[in-house]
């Protein structure tokens, strides 16, 4: 029997922050120096409208809550509305900023950690959440560690998933898409973000926009396109946006090269266009 709780949003709320505040949330390296600053997190509902518009957006092949709870658990009588999905942004930190706002070409090392022991321990909190909800009595997925998760090419928007981080944080009042497809958050667009769907109860966060690139300078005003002077390889123009493909090369090509060669883990990273932009650690267009 699953656990009563009279504040649903509080108790997941302080479960996570209570997990980004400990040791496990580390760049790793000689300072011990934390990942990622203090957490936003917002919740939405397994029957919001705005999954099934996702849906018909991207692809057949976009889950929706339901599809995805429904794959993981074939045997819960479950209807859409029994379930929640939390969501939360991860931001970088003012020093993890700062050393890779001076890059131009190649990713500063904090830029780096972050990628590669920041996302590690991203994928700790969505195993410890999922993890605390099970022991409490409520079935749980993170759709990104499901084996139902892949990538496939959307026509519309080419290479896409099945499930999209950024797009339940939307779902969830954290923020909207700028020229680069990156969330821009009150946090600012310099950050992760994490997901999982579960059958709890959890009043959703209101959505403070009406449109999905609200918070951009370059669709609110027709200003800025700063994060396409900032990519490093052109994949990024005021004309057509972000150019997926041109990207997905870059950083698995060259940036994993200069990753692996310079500071000796697997990983790769970019960014540029996430740091040295007004959106780079607020919403711009509120100001």
């Amino acid at each position: 029997m699953a656990k009563q709780i009279d504040d649903t949003a509080t108790w997941i709320r302080e479960f996570i922050e209570t997990f980004v505040a400990s040791k496990e949330n580390s760049l790793k390296n000689a300072s011990d120096d934390p990942a990622w600053g203090k957490p936003l997190v917002g919740f939405s509902r397994g029957d919001d409208p705005i999954y099934a518009e996702m849906k018909s957006d991207i692809g057949d092949f976009f889950m929706t809550p339901y599809e995805i709870f429904v794959k993981t658990f074939p045997d819960a009588a479950v209807k859409p509305d029994e379930l929640s999905v939390i969501s939360w942004i991860l931001p970088q930190t003012e020093s993890t900023k700062r050393a890779h706002r001076k890059e131009t070409a190649t990713p500063s090392e904090e830029w780096a950690r972050a990628r590669k022991y920041g996302e590690e321990f991203n994928a700790m909190l969505r195993k410890n959440l999922t993890g605390m909800l099970t022991r409490e009595g409520y079935q749980a997925v993170a759709p990104i560690d499901s084996p139902w998760w892949k990538q496939q090419m959307s026509e519309r928007y080419g290479y896409s998933s099945n499930w999209s981080e950024r797009h339940a944080a939307y779902a969830a009042g954290l923020g909207t898409f700028g020229l680069c497809d990156g969330l821009i958050t009150p946090v600012g667009k310099a950050m992760r973000c994490g997901s999982v769907v579960a059958r709890i109860q959890i009043p959703p966060t209101m959505r403070p926009y009406t449109n999905h690139q609200q918070y951009c300078l370059f669709f609110a005003k027709g200003t800025c396109g700063k994060c396409a002077d900032r990519c490093p390889v052109g994949a990024i123009s005021k004309e057509k946006g972000h150019d997926k493909e041109k990207c997905r090369i870059f950083v698995s090509g060259k940036m994993k090269e200069y990753v692996v060669s310079h500071f000796g883990f697997d990983s790769y990273a970019c960014g540029f266009c996430q740091v040295g932009v007004p959106c780079e650690s607020r919403i711009p267009v509120k100001e």
